[in-house]
């Protein structure tokens, strides 16, 4: 179950102006289930994107890539059950046929239409069930059809992620509305799984591609469920324009308010990943301050939150100390900076209960503390280093024995 992760409520999900969505059954890889998500934007619209650093990037990665370069997108479609990563010449040809496809039904550019695939990595896309699923999917369409899309990316999520707000920016009411999907191979280095985002703003294009990278970093990358980065992560911010809030510098007024609209919505998708990890039973915050740099502070965060160790203690509720302090040792591996780290100015809290300074146990920490610390379902980990005036958070969950079970019958 996920931890203190309802599911998402269809009237509480605003409709952005420019965006209809529609879902269908298309058989992807199981009959019965909506697998097949199509996302048209209306004229005028833009979209940035960020997408995974694995070198095995899946097929649908490299087209999106390639199509956001070309500029004035006007349609998503998105797919669930096989991944099209590892596939090679013919996934990409599988991908650009399915944007083929959604081009001819829209009447637009097949480089208009950016492509999206999760599920089973090495097994080939059956593009002509999507091809044939596709009127269904238009046929859809509705403004409010962030409900069932946000059910129809799903995997092995155990609830649809979705979050909505309306805002009032310099007088100009705001929406911002978006879905995401992941719950497993977590460990995102640009964004999520999959994550789309959309506001009715208008925002000209070089502040969107900057904008899409600062939320990632302050939302999707601040998250990880088991330290694998997907072939397929791939997070979309698009602003319609239909609005009447307008942003053409990062001088604009308003535009810190705009941003932090922007991220909040972001960063309520990224923990849900987190609450919804597989098998997870808790929700772990790690706070790391007193860094040299944020980059930093999440390499210690990140050091944490990847220790198998530390999360099967967590869901132990076993204030194992140890496997912590050896976890922030060994952060230098993934920031060489931190090679110089004195262990002796480090301090850990469990919670509001310090148990550790001077290199070692505190001398106020009682055992039965840090296990009464370990069993809420909801835990912060902070970390003060000794060393700077830099802070990050890095949010995760445990290690239970359903994640073993549910990624060694994946794709039964």
């Amino acid at each position: 179950m996920p931890v203190n992760l309802p599911p998402p409520v269809a009237a509480n999900l605003h409709p952005v102006a420019g965006v209809r969505l529609g879902v269908t059954e298309a058989g992807i890889r199981k009959a019965n289930r909506r697998d097949l998500t199509l996302i048209e934007l209306a004229p005028g619209s833009r979209a940035a994107g960020v997408f995974t650093q694995n070198r095995f990037c899946a097929a649908p990665v490299q087209v999106c890539r390639q199509h956001l370069a070309a500029g004035k997108i006007r349609a998503l479609v998105i797919n669930t059950g096989i991944a099209n990563a590892g596939t090679g010449e013919p996934g990409l040809a599988a991908s650009k046929q399915s944007c083929q496809a959604v081009a001819r039904i829209l009447d637009i550019r097949a480089d208009q239409v950016l492509p999206f695939s999760t599920g089973v990595i090495l097994e080939p896309l059956p593009v002509d069930r999507l091809v044939a699923g596709l009127p269904g999917a238009q046929s859809a369409l509705k403004a409010d059809g962030w409900y069932d899309a946000a059910h129809a990316i799903m995997t092995t999520d155990t609830v649809a992620k979705a979050a909505s707000a309306q805002v009032t920016i310099g007088g100009q009411p705001v929406t911002i509305t978006g879905i995401s999907k992941g719950a497993g191979m977590i460990k995102p280095n640009m964004a999520t799984m999959l994550g789309f985002v959309a506001t009715d703003a208008a925002v000209a294009q070089p502040m969107l591609d900057r904008l899409v990278k600062e939320v990632a970093d302050e939302s999707f990358n601040c998250v990880t469920v088991d330290g694998d980065t997907s072939t397929n992560d791939s997070f979309i911010l698009i602003a319609t324009g239909k609005g009447r809030a307008r942003f053409e510098t990062v001088d604009a007024p308003h535009w810190a308010e705009f941003k932090a609209a922007v991220t909040g919505v972001a960063r309520q998708l990224a923990q849900a990943i987190a609450r919804d990890g597989e098998g997870a039973t808790k929700f772990i915050e790690i706070a790391v301050s007193g860094a040299h740099s944020k980059d930093e502070a999440k390499a210690v965060g990140y050091a944490i939150a990847h220790s198998p160790l530390v999360k099967t203690a967590f869901f132990a509720s076993d204030p194992n100390l140890g496997r912590i302090l050896g976890a922030i040792g060994n952060a230098w591996g993934n920031d060489a900076a931190l090679r110089d780290m004195d262990v002796a100015k480090v301090k850990v809290w469990l919670g509001d209960i310090l148990v550790s300074e001077n290199g070692g146990r505190a001398a106020s920490y009682k055992e039965e503390d840090g296990a009464a610390a370990m069993k809420p379902a909801e835990i912060v980990v902070r970390v003060d280093l000794g060393r700077g005036r830099a802070a990050g958070k890095v949010w995760t969950c445990d290690f239970s024995y359903d994640y073993v079970k549910i990624n060694a019958d994946y794709r039964s």
